[in-house]
């Protein structure tokens, strides 16, 4: 019998987020409903052609050809291709690193706004961002960004 593939596949990943950071070099994938005589549900239609875009997405909604790791890379439905699980695991730990340097209150309202905005469109993206911003002119981070600019020092951000 053989060994099961410990490679990462795009439904396996360890990844929360709705957007893949990386992914190992996999075998190929494919979105295969329409050569199984379905139309394909569970939200690909509606989803995919927001992260990849529209004349990618129709084509393999259309053809169900299968695509590879890096053919995933190129059309944006990865940011990051990496060799092995480890790899991918330190390339995670990395953005997350640099993700957590950021004001925590910020870093919720920008996925929220992020959210908001592809759910809603350009303009009242726009005003939502508007208060999102008008909110947060009271936190105590803010106060916190503005004394480290002005100190040339590192900021402390509490989520406050």
């Amino acid at each position: 019998m053989e060994k099961p593939s410990r490679k990462k596949t795009l439904p396996q990943q360890e990844n929360p987020g709705s957007r893949r950071p990386g992914e190992s070099r996999a075998p190929k994938h494919h979105p295969s409903q329409v050569r199984m005589d379905i139309v394909a549900d569970l939200g690909t239609l509606q989803r995919l052609p927001h992260i990849i875009g529209h004349g990618w997405f129709r084509e393999l909604a259309l053809t169900g050809r299968d695509f590879s790791a890096e053919d995933a890379l190129n059309m944006g439905l990865i940011t990051h291709l990496c060799e092995d699980r480890d790899s991918l695991l330190r390339k995670a730990g990395e953005i997350a690193a640099e993700i957590a340097e950021n004001p925590p209150l910020t870093v919720q309202g920008t996925k929220d706004v992020i959210l908001y905005s592809r759910d809603h469109g350009v303009y009242p993206g726009l005003a939502y961002v508007a208060q999102k911003n008008a909110a947060a002119l009271p936190s105590e981070d803010l106060k916190e960004a503005f004394n480290a600019f002005m100190e040339k020092r590192k900021p402390r951000f509490r989520g406050k």
